[in-house]
């Protein structure tokens, strides 16, 4: 908290932010005795590194971040919590409406395939390799982006080029040429379509059914220092969440994202039917999640491969925080899983062969001391 009691939550113009944005629009947050102030923010390494110099209390992040800061991947190591999952799947990959019609014409086809001939046939004619855009390096949308490409043989880092880009930039970049695809949370695929420059090639729940997205973040330190406040956060949360996923209130939700958000409400509702916010277990923080997160910055080289997957996931996610919440709500018990399954590819993942799952999957950079 701050000296004047306020707390200060980041949050980046996406569906995702919904369990935020619902609990101070409708007085989740206030009902808990809390004075939140939401931050709206533009990219995700601003969201971090105020989160990790105090500028913010805590934010909307994607899931990876929280693991990189505490490893100081990427910027200064801070150590950082996740002790609730804002939402599971609601990304995908868009392309340019003259890709997908390369990729349809060379016959179309399961997965990134047809984007592998398109590949092939620019390479033969000495064409440039085309432009994607993630929205940071460590994020679940370069993770399903490099997965769905090194399935078709496509190799990420040298067929295609890969950029960074804010979410509410991407369909711009893509009107304008600057891109001809990208990988992001929506409504902004759905922007990009409506907006007849994009086609959605790939969904995220099409890659892994029931895949993490984003979390709520805090330094570990702060988190230390204000147990009661964070307990207080996590239960407006999980409620917020809650009232995110109930039919009745699809119109309320529509209406508050598209204030938020500056996307038109027909656009929103289009867009909100692949993302859970809490039905299913969605706000549980699974380490297994963590866990294959880290493996996947093992397998491109993001980290070496010596460090201690388990105990990593273990200290970032914090699924008993969010189970005292829960229970404090009147919510069951959180089951934890012990393997992660439901990919494209068939293969489960186990936590304890992370290492080894990271170094057996296609064009694998793992990455040893």
């Amino acid at each position: 908290m701050t000296e004047t009691g306020v707390l200060r939550l980041g949050f980046v113009p996406l569906n995702d932010a919904a369990p935020l944005l619902a609990a101070a629009d409708k007085g989740f947050f206030a009902a808990e005795g809390l004075n939140v102030v939401l931050s709206r923010e533009v990219s995700w390494a601003t969201v971090r590194d105020k989160v990790a110099a105090g500028a913010l209390e805590g934010a909307h992040m994607l899931a990876p971040m929280v693991l990189a800061a505490s490893l100081g991947a990427g910027s200064e190591r801070q150590a950082m919590i996740a002790p609730l999952a804002l939402n599971l799947n609601g990304a995908a990959v868009t392309v340019s409406v003259a890709l997908a019609a390369e990729m349809q014409g060379l016959g179309g086809g399961a997965g990134a395939r047809p984007l592998a001939r398109v590949l092939a046939a620019r390479r033969r004619d000495g064409a440039t390799a085309p432009t994607f855009a993630v929205v940071f390096p460590y994020s679940m949308h370069n993770y399903l982006l490099r997965y769905w490409m090194a399935e078709a043989g496509i190799d990420p880092d040298r067929d295609v080029r890969l950029a960074v880009a804010p979410p509410s930039r991407m369909a711009g970049h893509l009107a304008a040429g600057d891109i001809e695809g990208f990988c992001v949370g929506e409504p902004w695929n759905a922007v990009a379509v409506r907006d007849g420059v994009g086609q959605v090639a790939m969904r995220a729940s099409e890659v892994w059914r029931g895949g993490p997205e984003k979390v709520f973040g805090v330094t570990e330190a702060w988190a230390e220092r204000n147990p009661e406040v964070l307990a207080a956060v996590l239960r407006a949360l999980v409620k917020a969440a809650a009232w995110a996923d109930a039919a009745e209130n699809r119109g309320a939700l529509v209406a508050l994202l598209a204030e938020h958000v500056d996307a038109p409400p027909a656009t929103i509702v289009e867009s909100l039917d692949d993302i859970d916010f809490h039905r299913g277990g969605a706000g549980v923080p699974q380490p297994v999640h963590a866990a294959w997160l880290l493996s996947q910055m093992i397998r491109w080289g993001q980290v070496t491969g010596d460090i201690d997957i388990a105990a990593v996931a273990r200290r970032v996610y914090r699924p008993d925080l969010y189970a005292a919440a829960a229970a404090a709500v009147g919510d069951p018990p959180p089951v934890l899983e012990s393997v992660a399954d439901g990919f494209f590819d068939g293969r489960a993942f186990r936590m304890d062969a992370a290492a080894d799952y990271a170094a057996s999957l296609p064009l694998s950079r793992v990455a040893r001391l």
